[in-house]
């Protein structure tokens, strides 16, 4: 019997968190601080890639109404532990919450003032 091929579409892939930061500009009924030009927001978001992740991510911030300019990706949980990130337990803790529920979570939101 052989092996079955790692690109079979038969064999589903694993779901895995994904850090990113998006940066989204105005829009009408956004929900975001009044005087604020725009917002940073630190996601943690699941997906088989990041690709999927940040698919996933803006089409969920524009059906809330956010105009997404940027998406910025810092990859999983094992990817940022290999590049030296410390991880705090309410961080891990959301990461979780993203795989177990196949959700996108705004762990932060950082306003830009205008200039």
């Amino acid at each position: 019997m052989a092996a079955p091929k790692h690109d079979d579409p038969s064999q589903k892939r694993r779901q895995q968190v994904f850090t990113l930061v998006v940066e989204v500009g105005r829009n009408p009924g956004d929900g975001l601080p009044k005087g604020c030009a725009g917002a940073g927001l630190l996601i943690y978001a699941s997906g088989v890639d990041e690709a999927e992740a940040v698919r996933e991510t803006v089409a969920i911030l524009k059906q809330a109404d956010m105009a997404p300019l940027d998406v910025t990706g810092y990859g999983t949980l094992d990817e940022r532990l290999a590049q030296g990130d410390e991880i705090e337990a309410e961080e891990r803790a959301l990461m979780q919450r993203a795989l177990d529920e196949n959700a996108v979570i705004v762990a932060q939101m950082t306003p830009f003032s205008d200039p």
